[in-house]
């Protein structure tokens, strides 16, 4: 007990002496984000109070740079019959990033989640096959230019149960094979040659005995397509920090180094900070984040130059976490960047100090 309360205040000292020392709040200027020198920070967006809710369309217009659908270019929204396609919700997304001198990121082409019911009689290579093709091929084609980088294949790593674990079932695998992921990227590449094209993965940071498995498979699973000549071109860093643990800062560098060393450029896709297990009390609480998010980026950032910073939502108020994660202490949770009232918190001026390069 008394060596985890150490750690526990050791973080808290950790983050409240960088927060004076180079935390101090900067103001969301356009002249600021204007700065080439900058690296872009993003969120996700979600539609409903992206169209009723003025305060949300002002701190993403404060803030972010790129911009990723929540759920826009998810499978279960864009294919609600096999033949049919509905672009409103993406394209909502994409309007107000045309409006407001934003990017949109294409997230994802191929997930093994948030798949509609039809899907599940899909059978067979072939015509798993074309339902892949049809798929990329429509939407990469409608975005051709409006969109540049793409997440093209999500979480294809399965969770840890022992040892370095596989690749997660799927009706790709289970129809296609592991060869589906190869496929996906040509596919991708053919549609739109100028697009960057991402693999993107969770877990790879925590200091919890799991991480290292699963960065070790997706290192394998890297090295395997550029072998195949794969056109991957950058890997995405989901980065849902498990708060409780410390960050395995030295296994994280290690893997950016050597992502660089590959040619990849490398992205921070979904940033925010799993606060379950976390002291209840607000400032403590907040400090811990802040540290955690600041052992993240800094190895990351010290191996190479992110190619992007983005949080799976902007405030606290738009969040997944309590669905999955809920607090035992009925205290909401605090994951992202901005409180429910859209102030920033200690996060964000880490996030900042670290897109200021």
């Amino acid at each position: 007990m008394r060596s985890r309360r150490q750690a526990l205040m050791t973080a808290v000292h950790a983050a409240a002496g960088f927060a004076a020392a180079a935390m101090a709040p900067r103001p969301a200027t356009a002249a600021l984000f204007g700065s080439p020198s900058r690296i872009p920070f993003g969120a996700c967006v979600r539609n409903d109070p992206l169209q009723a809710e003025a305060d949300y369309r002002a701190a993403l217009k404060s803030y972010c740079q790129q911009l990723t659908s929540e759920g826009g270019l998810f499978w279960t929204l864009l294919r609600p019959a096999r033949d049919q396609f509905d672009f409103g919700p993406a394209d909502i997304a994409l309007a107000f990033c045309d409006r407001n001198k934003m990017t949109l990121r294409g997230h994802t082409l191929v997930w093994y989640g948030a798949m509609p019911k039809w899907t599940n009689n899909i059978e067979g290579a072939a015509d798993a096959e074309h339902q892949m093709t049809l798929h990329i091929e429509r939407v990469m084609s409608r975005y051709r230019g409006k969109i540049k980088t793409w997440h093209v294949v999500n979480e294809a790593i399965d969770n840890p149960k022992t040892g370095v674990p596989g690749l997660r079932p799927n009706i790709w695998l289970q129809n296609l094979g592991d060869g589906y992921i190869d496929k996906a990227f040509r596919i991708a590449h053919r549609v739109d040659p100028d697009a960057e094209l991402l693999l993107c993965d969770y877990d790879i940071e925590c200091a919890d005995g799991t991480s290292p498995n699963k960065r070790e498979a997706l290192r394998t699973l890297v090295h395997s397509l550029l072998d195949r000549g794969t056109p991957l071109h950058g890997v995405g860093l989901q980065g849902h920090i498990k708060g409780k643990y410390e960050i395995d800062r030295d296994g994280v560098f290690k893997f950016a180094s050597e992502m660089h060393s590959l040619g990849l450029s490398v992205h921070i896709t979904e940033l925010d900070v799993i606060d379950n297990d976390l002291p209840g009390p607000v400032p403590l609480r907040d400090a811990i984040i802040a540290s955690r998010v600041y052992d993240f980026l800094e190895p990351v950032s010290t191996a190479v130059r992110p190619a992007f910073i983005g949080t799976w939502g902007i405030t606290d108020r738009y969040t997944w976490i309590p669905e999955w994660y809920k607090r035992s202490d009925g205290l909401p949770n605090r994951p992202l960047p901005l409180d429910e009232n859209y102030q920033p918190k200690p996060m964000w001026n880490v996030i900042d100090y670290f897109c200021n390069g």
